[in-house]
């Protein structure tokens, strides 16, 4: 079976402010109704990139394609108009016109293209049906929640049928629980339309819950791309490992006498030996590995097994709902445990540390 071509395609890309260097010789692509999400801290480059993709940003070198012809091409001397790309995007503030009603700022769009009375009805209507909004069609926009004017803008961006869907942070304004909400819904409508589209969110969870892939962006550079799994379970370096989830970073020395097959050993600087997996990355003579924070279990008694099993002191449990964060004292080292309704532990007392090696994951230096 041929292969299918990728529906966007990023090769090179730069983009400067002045003498600043936003984005720096970026590549990615995203295949046919994939929802890829780029991920990152704020200043990392995520939404300039974005906003090359849509021809909102002049890049200075490098080649966008869509469909597999550039819409930017810096050797080719393309740069097609945003109004002529076939894309859409949803913005951080939704960009509504108050003075008008639902119905009317969805079909704003059509009417500008020129659409007849009847198609416009039947677009903009099965917009709204999609989004729950069509009992709202004739209320004026200013009456709408945050909620409800993230749903319009989200129709009104579908509205024309683009090939691609662009988002950049559209739930940021919305609270926590309305945050999560539609994080499902429009997951299940990326899915439902089959529509390709690229996400740009500093947001963990939500770069988790709704990617199919994700690009882990830092300083203008991609730091690792891989599903939701593979980053969070195999994060690259220690940037993806602390950004994307809290993790330990433990670094020590490589003990190759007690290396065998894809796992490798470290001792730390007090003397701790770490078992972990290289998952086929290089193993120099210093080692990291990264410990994802909900993988360490901590007990009174001494667990079984001999493997990555130490005693430690409690300094600080931390009660915080869902879970409890839990301090401890491992050697000269201060490592944290999350821990879904974990007992607390009395502060001061002694306890074991423990994790499987592979949940124990070597970082490329």
């Amino acid at each position: 079976m041929a292969e299918r071509k990728p529906h966007i395609e990023v090769e090179n890309l730069e983009i400067h402010y002045g003498d600043v260097p936003a984005v720096r010789g970026v590549s990615f692509s995203v295949q046919p109704g994939e929802q890829l999400t780029l991920l990152g801290p704020s200043g990392c480059g995520k939404t300039t990139t974005l906003r090359a993709i849509a021809g909102l940003e002049q890049p200075m070198a490098g080649e966008i394609r869509i469909a597999g012809a550039p819409v930017y091409s810096s050797a080719q001397h393309v740069n097609i108009p945003a109004e002529k790309r076939g894309l859409s995007m949803v913005f951080q503030s939704y960009a509504i016109w108050p003075h008008m009603t639902v119905f009317e700022n969805v079909a704003y769009g059509l009417r500008v293209r020129r659409e007849s009375k009847e198609a416009i009805a039947q677009k903009v209507e099965r917009a709204l049906d999609m989004v729950q909004m069509r009992a709202f069609s004739a209320r004026g926009a200013s009456q709408l929640s945050g909620g409800q004017q993230q749903r319009v803008a989200l129709a009104r961006a579908f509205v024309f049928q683009p090939s691609v869907l662009l988002f950049d942070e559209p739930l940021s304004n919305l609270d926590a629980k309305l945050r999560a909400d539609m994080r499902i819904e429009l997951r299940e409508l990326q899915h439902r339309l089959g529509i390709t589209s690229v996400y740009v969110t500093h947001d963990l969870e939500e770069a988790l819950a709704m990617s199919d892939r994700i690009v882990v962006m830092k300083d203008g550079l991609i730091a690792q791309v891989g599903s939701p799994l593979e980053i969070y379970n195999h994060p690259r370096n220690a940037f993806v490992a602390d950004f994307v989830g809290s993790a330990n970073l433990i670094r020590g020395r490589n003990r190759t006498d007690l290396a065998m097959g894809d796992v490798v050993a470290l001792e730390t600087l007090s003397g701790h030996v770490v078992y972990g997996m290289a998952h086929g990355r290089p193993a120099g003579a210093d080692l990291t590995f990264s410990i994802r924070t909900v993988h360490l279990g901590l007990s009174a008694a001494k667990p079984a097994g001999t493997q990555n099993v130490w005693p430690v002191r409690v300094e600080r449990s931390v009660f915080q709902g869902d879970f409890t964060q839990t301090h401890v004292a491992w050697g000269d080292q201060r490592l944290v445990i999350r821990g879904a309704a974990m007992e607390p532990l009395p502060e001061g007392s002694e306890a074991f540390l423990s994790v499987e090696p592979k949940r124990v994951v070597l970082l490329e230096e």
